[in-house]
């Protein structure tokens, strides 16, 4: 079983980013569960998103609280104690960032992805609606989904805007940095 961990705020989609993620794994035939906690939060309030996958039923009902990935949407929500606590031994971290790796040595003991997903949403005519670059951004890193199964989610998932969220997608999982663990290099 894996779990992913999605934190973000208000207005960025992280609850649909893991509802379209989710539908996708299920569309390659695995086994979602998602769920979210937030109350009646206003947009900007601090919002929280789960999502495990495996390849038979999960019949597990409880909150993720050691995930073997997180997609931090906004870095302002968490700090790198909280990470390094929470994430399991040879976790995955996608980051919404426009900082460069040397920003993020106390992370290195972690796979990570870094992607700036706001300009890529801004210049796909989404304003600072990001969630589906953040996810084409997820399938480069992870490699658990295809890009093709996520696109075919966006588009039976996506409220609006269904091509240009794809546009989205596409763009991000080109431009994602991978840093395998403790090294520099990028691919």
């Amino acid at each position: 079983m894996i779990e992913i961990k999605f934190k973000g705020r208000g207005g960025q989609g992280v609850v649909v980013a893991s509802e379209i993620l989710g539908r996708a794994f299920f569309l390659e035939g695995k086994y979602p569960q998602c769920f979210s906690l937030f109350g009646g939060e206003r947009r900007g309030a601090p919002v929280v998103s789960f999502l495990r996958l495996d390849e038979e039923p999960i019949l597990l009902k409880c909150q993720i609280k050691n995930p073997d990935q997180v997609v931090l949407f906004d870095l302002s929500l968490t700090d790198e104690m909280e990470i390094t606590r929470e994430l399991r031994d040879g976790g995955t971290i996608l980051i919404n960032t426009n900082k460069k790796i040397d920003s993020f040595k106390g992370w290195r003991e972690f796979k990570m992805g870094l992607i700036d997903a706001r300009p890529i949403a801004r210049e796909a005519g989404l304003g600072e609606m990001f969630n589906t670059a953040m996810l084409g951004a997820y399938a480069r890193l992870t490699n658990l989904i295809k890009l093709e199964t996520l696109t075919e989610a966006i588009r039976r998932m996506a409220p609006s805007r269904v091509e240009l969220n794809i546009e989205a997608a596409e763009e991000a999982y080109q431009k994602t940095k991978i840093y395998e663990v403790k090294g520099s290099d990028s691919r």
